[in-house]
């Protein structure tokens, strides 16, 4: 199973990043949590300077802009 967290402060492209990686990882039939993340603290741990974040497994995948539905394809497939 894939832990996911969008980090960011909660603005509007920040849910929409969450809402979309669990559309497609339900679509794609994967197993993922994904958790939206506001707390400044996990933005100084992963060190973003730019929201919204997505974070899986622990490792910063994405940061600065709404990911595209092909990148989150392939953060899943991998």
């Amino acid at each position: 199973m894939k832990k996911i967290k969008v980090l960011g402060s909660g603005c509007a492209k920040c849910s929409q990043t969450a809402e979309m990686i669990a559309d497609i990882s339900e679509e794609m039939g994967i197993d993922a949590i994904v958790k939206k993340d506001t707390d400044p603290q996990s933005l100084l741990k992963f060190n973003v300077m730019k929201t919204p974040a997505v974070i899986i497994d622990d490792e910063l995948i994405h940061s600065g802009s709404v990911p595209t539905r092909d990148e989150v394809e392939g953060w899943l497939r991998d």
